[in-house]
């Protein structure tokens, strides 16, 4: 098939891209204008296996009905999300109109099968019960709400085109950036953990993450519905500590500190460093990993899709670390 991937030069998109080469399709990936050196580093390695890098914004319709022409499959996985100092207006462009455009340009396109990637950002991290798809959504903060009023859009379009929505998970695993500092940290041989660590992640590996988003793609029970992908292990923030610390081999020694200190300097950061344009060294999403905690059901994936992810996450920690060590990252 000829597929395209927005997002694909990110991590996630990068390693789809790769599987879907594997299986032999024809890929073609769009990353960002303002790439990071990582995104740099997925594109260079995409091109050097045969990947077409298409440069540009789901912003630009034009552009968007341009490169979709002639595709089979689309996997809309751009996103504002880590960005800071910036207008809430840049996540609404690109998290909602930004999936306007490309669900457009693939009506146009005849595109046989659209996919969108979401997040469990757009629950409630203070939800005690077990999440899953019929869950309320009650997103926190301008990513969250975005992305679920960009899984409205494509709710619009179930009569018009067989799409599907996967609301993701955590994600780790080769290629990752984002938990490498939590790695090197616990390398360290001291993690400052702050809070009691008791709240829960429901991680998936990026190979189960890719192939759950594959089968979802070529599965007609998959049309018009949407799932959320996790792993099977929920794992306190001290039990991921101490499994980083056994697949880097080092000897854990945690100092720990209450968390409302840090929440409140947090909060108080980004009311008066923000609106200066000042980027706060420290805000509310960044104690994310202290603070949330989600216990998901993926019941709903095994029943009409029979996936579940395999990996554990002692087994993903160690891939990660050999990863991280082969990039000369830890």
């Amino acid at each position: 098939m000829k597929v395209l991937i927005t997002g694909g030069t990110g991590f996630i998109g990068s390693r789809l891209a790769l599987a879907c080469l594997d299986r032999g399709d024809q890929v073609a990936v769009l990353g960002r204008e303002d790439a990071s050196e990582a995104e740099l580093s997925n594109r260079a390695m995409l091109e050097s296996k045969g990947v077409q890098v298409l440069v540009g914004s789901v912003t630009d319709r034009q552009r968007m009905l341009e490169i979709t022409a002639g595709s089979d499959l689309v996997f809309h996985l751009a996103a504002a999300q880590h960005e800071m100092n910036v207008p809430d207006e840049l996540f609404h462009a690109v998290n909602v109109e930004g999936t306007r455009n490309m669900l457009e340009a693939s009506l146009a396109a005849g595109v046989k099968r659209f996919l969108h990637g979401s997040t469990i950002g757009v629950y409630d991290r203070e939800v005690e019960t077990i999440v899953d798809e019929t869950t309320p959504v009650k997103p926190d903060n301008i990513y969250g709400v975005t992305k679920a009023e960009g899984e409205s859009v494509v709710q619009s379009y179930f009569d018009r085109m067989p799409c599907t929505i996967i609301r993701i998970s955590e994600t780790y695993g080769p290629g990752d950036r984002r938990l490498l500092k939590l790695f090197k940290a616990v390398a360290k041989g001291v993690f400052f953990m702050i809070g009691r660590g008791q709240n829960i992640h429901q991680l998936i590996y990026v190979d189960d993450l890719v192939e759950g988003i594959l089968t979802a793609a070529g599965h007609e029970g998959a049309i018009g519905q949407t799932f959320v992908l996790a792993g099977e292990e929920r794992l306190t923030s001290n039990e991921m500590v101490a499994a980083v610390a056994a697949a880097v081999g080092a000897k854990q020694k945690t100092w720990r500190a209450p968390l409302w200190p840090f929440m409140w300097l947090a909060t108080i950061m980004e009311f008066t460093l923000r609106p200066l344009g000042i980027q706060p060294p420290l805000h509310r999403r960044r104690m994310d990993f202290f603070t949330k905690s989600f216990r998901i059901s993926t019941a709903k994936a095994e029943a009409l899709l029979g996936y579940k992810a395999s990996t554990s996450f002692a087994e993903g920690c160690r891939r990660t670390a050999a990863w991280y060590r082969n990039q000369k990252l830890l």
